[in-house]
């Protein structure tokens, strides 16, 4: 864990915004809107969370560089990412990896993969002799469950999605990064590896001190790999603390929603959560609202709701946007 600057930041996000428009011709919405975060330089992960439209892979990829915000700045270890050049840009690239959800668009289907390794570590790692470049390729597969017999001499289709993405697992690995990107990274594995490859980043984590940003819509990995966890909603960071307190004492309406969502077990427990919230689409009103983005859906909604956004509130070290906290300092569950 060498290298790690006390007292900077990993990564900063301040006032981040992302604007894009609906169709060809359709409405101008924020995709990401003022979202501000600070992740310390330590081994941690982070997990952001959400449905589908939330903004989360857009996120991912304005901290990637591969979006340029509208406003705002993301800040890598106190530097401007998207002003990097030249060798601090390779720098970056070395530092931050991704693990992207389909692993059949990170390889080309005309070279074999086995390359996209060996170059990695020749080039970025600087192992240059061959038997010893194969050795590291190897320990790394192995780490998710391959092996160098098994990948070498194949072409992407060759391999099974979840084969495949566990390659591109390793292939992140090899540099030995500081932060890990992984949006929805176990996705199209079956259930039984999926606790392998969270346990490869737990491991990685701790052996290493590499950070993982974890994108996922799956609050069940979430709480089991995560320390903190942000929650997405129409573009907006509304909840954002510790993984325990947010996921066992869930403040905002939203949150609770995503956790209603999930299975549970015991009927005790069905009285604790929020009554049912009529869910929607991706609809135009909550993108372009004046005030809570959630409003249209919350049961605790006000009119004030309706025309001011909620500031952020720091609740038992959760910071969230409500207005039942900002007015009364009262939750959902205390009003029922």
């Amino acid at each position: 864990m060498a290298g790690h600057e006390a007292g900077k930041p990993l990564l900063e996000l301040r006032g981040v915004t992302k604007i894009f428009r609906y169709g060809m011709f359709g409405f101008r919405f924020r995709a990401v809107d003022d979202v501000n975060l600070v992740m310390e330089d330590r081994p941690l992960i982070l997990t952001i969370a959400g449905e589908s439209g939330s903004g989360k892979s857009t996120l991912a990829k304005i901290i990637l560089g591969i979006h340029k915000p509208e406003y705002g700045q993301v800040l890598y270890r106190g530097r401007d990412i998207h002003r990097l050049r030249g060798r601090e840009l390779l720098w970056f690239r070395k530092e931050v990896q991704a693990v992207f959800q389909d692993p059949f668009a990170s390889f080309n289907p005309l070279k074999r993969v086995y390359g996209y390794l060996y170059e990695t570590v020749k080039n970025i790692v600087g192992i240059s002799e061959r038997a010893k470049i194969d050795a590291y390729i190897d320990e790394v597969l192995r780490s998710v469950g391959l092996n160098l017999d098994k990948v070498k001499g194949k072409y992407p289709h060759e391999f099974s999605g979840g084969e495949l993405q566990r390659v591109a697992i390793a292939r992140a690995l090899l540099t030995r990064p500081r932060l890990i990107i992984a949006d929805e990274p176990v996705s199209m594995l079956d259930a039984s590896l999926r606790v392998n490859i969270l346990n490869v980043f737990k491991r990685i984590r701790e052996e290493m001190g590499t950070s993982f940003i974890y994108i996922t819509h799956d609050l069940a990995t979430a709480y089991y790999i995560s320390d903190l966890i942000a929650i997405m909603y129409r573009g907006s960071v509304i909840e954002y603390g510790p993984i325990e307190r947010v996921l066992t004492k869930p403040l905002h309406p939203y949150t609770q929603t995503l956790l209603e969502s999930i299975p549970e077990p015991d009927p005790r427990r069905r009285s604790e959560w929020l009554k049912p919230i009529k869910l929607s689409g991706i609809e135009e009103k909550e993108f372009v609202a004046k005030g809570c983005k959630f409003a249209p859906r919350c049961p605790y909604a006000t009119k004030r709701c309706f025309e001011e956004p909620p500031p952020e509130v720091v609740v038992n070290g959760v910071r969230v946007r409500c207005w039942l906290y900002y007015v009364k300092g009262s939750s959902p569950a205390e009003k029922r």
